[in-house]
């Protein structure tokens, strides 16, 4: 099985820790939140690894290395200048194969277990006409009550109690052929027409998960795991 860490992003809310590091090499329990990423992947049975990076991408390769240590294969997507994420998945496609993969955020840490996704990603393989992608959701936090988007018999809607997108998800590689070539493009609202289609299903994920996004998160997210 096959993933992608998303780890292009410039972390401008994080300045000026990311001007000389990029965020996913920012240190929480003692080591680099993508790190975390990369060990809970090889747990989950994901041997083939990718990862996308722009600023200070040099860094990340010299840290990650070939993925060998880790007991994983890691291959990079250069990007300059980023791409967002959707540009960046198409860009990566070459590296990711004809298969359906996972993506995640390198700036996340969660405890969810990756190996519970094998199922979905056979499924969406077998019959992307019925699902082109499987998103994990999980309860709005603080920093984003409003939500992204609601869940209803194993489908994600457009409406409804919502929930927050998690940074993980089952693509088939199939709708990021369709994006030009080196274009700049946002997930969202473009996958929203996924949702509304019915193409999209999902599930709740209740258990630890933080998004890295400003200093006091990266701060907390540290003495927790210090602990």
């Amino acid at each position: 099985m096959r993933a992608l860490i998303l780890a292009a992003g410039r972390g401008e809310r994080l300045r000026p820790l990311t001007d000389t590091l990029p965020k996913p090499l920012l240190r929480a329990g003692g080591r680099p939140l993508i790190e975390w990423q990369v060990e809970r992947l090889a747990a989950g049975g994901f041997r083939e690894l990718v990862v996308n990076h722009a600023h200070l991408g040099a860094k990340i390769e010299a840290a990650l290395g070939d993925g060998a240590r880790f007991g994983v294969r890691i291959r990079y997507s250069r990007e300059s200048p980023a791409l967002e994420t959707a540009g960046g998945v198409a860009h990566a496609l070459p590296l990711l194969g004809e298969a359906p993969f996972v993506v995640v955020s390198g700036d996340i840490h969660t405890d969810f277990d990756f190996a519970t996704l094998a199922p979905r990603i056979a499924a969406i393989g077998r019959d992307p006409g019925s699902c082109i992608a499987h998103f994990v959701l999980v309860d709005n936090p603080p920093w984003h009550p409003s939500g992204d988007m609601g869940l209803a018999d194993g489908r994600v809607r457009l409406e409804g109690p919502r929930l927050t997108y998690g940074n993980i998800a089952v693509y088939h590689p199939q709708p990021f052929r369709e994006l030009a070539p080196g274009s700049r493009s946002k997930l969202f609202p473009w996958m929203y027409g996924f949702v509304a289609r019915g193409l999209v299903s999902g599930e709740r994920y209740a258990g630890a998960w933080d998004n890295v996004g400003t200093a006091e998160q990266l701060a907390a997210l540290d003495r927790r795991l210090s602990r």
